[in-house]
């Protein structure tokens, strides 16, 4: 019988965080990972929050810190606090909406600028449910990602399609790159550490998990 391991033990904590338009659906693909759950109300995320998930990955527990935050230009203030530690990005648009894919390159720009380097970037066209309304095509989103060498993926929050997909992946090819390092480096201690090393959380955590119920 498998016994799942207590919250805290854990093989690598990756914090990544989501950015995008403001409405493009940040924060529900962080509660359907994090929690299953979908908000067609939800309101403006104000300031940053972020939830935890851990996942396995070639037998290793990986620990996602995911972040997420306004996308809102007032808030651009957090940007490198918000980046800080960051091993990877979802850079989210809405596949209705072209202005918010036209901004992805604005977004790119500003990981390019406040990230880490080697930050593994996975560009995701939520919405995929509002097939009728799409106004990006996935050939041009593709087309993009392959000039900027991003991983690609089309997603809905809403009816769940891809949504595990895409954080699996993400830190998947995280891990590879970091497990990868620490061979190089034989053994001593990589950039992007192994978990223990590199928690930036304060206790919140768990006190804000008692205070926000669902929406």
């Amino acid at each position: 019988m498998h016994h799942s391991k207590p919250d805290d033990d854990y093989d690598y904590l990756f914090k990544v965080v989501l950015i995008g338009d403001s409405g493009v659906g940040k924060s529900n693909l962080l509660s359907r990972f994090t929690r299953n759950e979908f908000c067609l109300e939800s309101k403006s995320t104000i300031g940053v929050e972020f939830a935890t998930r851990s996942i396995q990955v070639d037998g290793k527990t990986i620990k996602a810190q995911i972040w997420d935050t306004a996308g809102q230009e007032r808030y651009r203030a957090i940007t490198s606090a918000y980046y800080r530690g960051a091993v990877g990005a979802l850079l989210v648009y809405d596949i209705t909406k072209g202005v918010t894919f036209e901004n992805v390159e604005r977004w790119l720009k500003e990981l390019r600028d406040h990230a880490d380097a080697n930050i593994v970037i996975m560009l995701c066209g939520n919405k995929s449910d509002l097939r009728h309304l799409r106004s990006v095509a996935t050939e041009d989103a593709m087309a993009f990602c392959e000039r900027e060498g991003l991983s690609f993926i089309e997603t809905s929050a809403l009816e769940s399609t891809n949504v595990e997909k895409a954080f699996q992946l993400i830190l998947t090819d995280i891990y590879h790159i970091v497990s990868k390092k620490v061979l190089d480096n034989d053994g001593s201690r990589p950039e992007v550490g192994k978990g223990k090393d590199i928690i930036v959380i304060d206790n919140q955590e768990s006190e804000e998990k008692k205070k926000s119920g669902c929406c």
